[in-house]
């Protein structure tokens, strides 16, 4: 199925790379860093690496990727990392030290790989990012990431929002964020989130780049971290849409 791709020019050097997936009903976003040593923060999925390609090749040559930055292990964050890390020889695989140390050497990558830990930071040129490790806040490895000249925080999977949305969104779509993660089942608990926005917080992103959906402003912010701290939102017993315990029940 043919897929469109745009990029923009979000802040600061930072732009933003969505393609709207219908059969999710979602954006898959990618971020470009263009700074003395360009950084792509997420690869999309297997499927979208031409597409991905062909808007990072609008801003720099993808050749010259130095970072390849994975906020956890999974399909749409690293579907294109082989194929990014082949074209650009100099580029480092990123993640969590957790994740690089039970993923990406059990899969065999072992050169040009490197975990980073809480507080961490990784110097790009005008960009400096700092590493946030926030585990189960989807998967277990996971990790955030705050580029501190901006004020932009990449939070991976928090913060999403349905549907086609603009590059920058500042309106209040908490509610359809909720219904999304009590259909899909990615967060376990809300504990570990609850706990993620009070340091969320007190950092005070202006830009918060979320994986799905526009990137949110500063401002809009407040209505979200409420949202997740005043109501239920995590998995009981759904699985994109599917009722896990009811489907186990019917083959017993």
């Amino acid at each position: 199925m043919e897929m469109e791709t745009r990029i923009d020019h979000i802040t600061g050097g930072i732009h933003r790379i969505a393609t709207m997936t219908e059969a999710y009903g979602i954006t898959f976003n990618q971020y470009l860093i263009d700074d003395e040593r360009p950084t792509l923060v997420h690869t999309g999925n297997y499927d979208q690496y031409e597409n991905v390609r062909q808007a990072i090749s609008e801003v720099l040559d993808p050749a010259t990727l130095a970072h390849v930055v994975l906020l956890h292990w999974e399909g749409d964050e690293n579907g294109g990392m082989d194929r990014f890390m082949a074209e650009a020889p100099d580029a480092e695989l990123v993640g969590s030290a957790l994740s690089i140390q039970l993923n990406a050497t059990a899969f065999g990558l072992t050169n040009r790989v490197r975990g980073f830990t809480d507080g961490e930071r990784l110097e790009l040129g005008k960009h400096t990012l700092r590493f946030l490790e926030t585990p189960h806040v989807h998967h277990w490895d996971s990790m955030m990431v705050f580029e501190e000249s901006t004020a932009s925080l990449f939070p991976s999977d928090l913060y999403l929002q349905p549907g086609d949305q603009p590059p920058v969104v500042n309106e209040n779509l908490s509610a359809e964020m909720l219904d999304v993660y009590r259909a899909v089942g990615i967060f376990a608990h809300e504990d570990p989130v609850r706990a993620v926005v009070d340091r969320i917080e007190e950092a005070r992103p202006a830009w918060i780049h979320a994986m799905h959906g526009g990137t949110l402003t500063g401002d809009v912010l407040p209505s979200y971290n409420r949202a997740l701290r005043e109501h239920d939102f995590a998995y009981r017993g759904l699985l994109p849409g599917q009722e896990v315990g009811a489907a186990v029940a019917a083959t017993a």
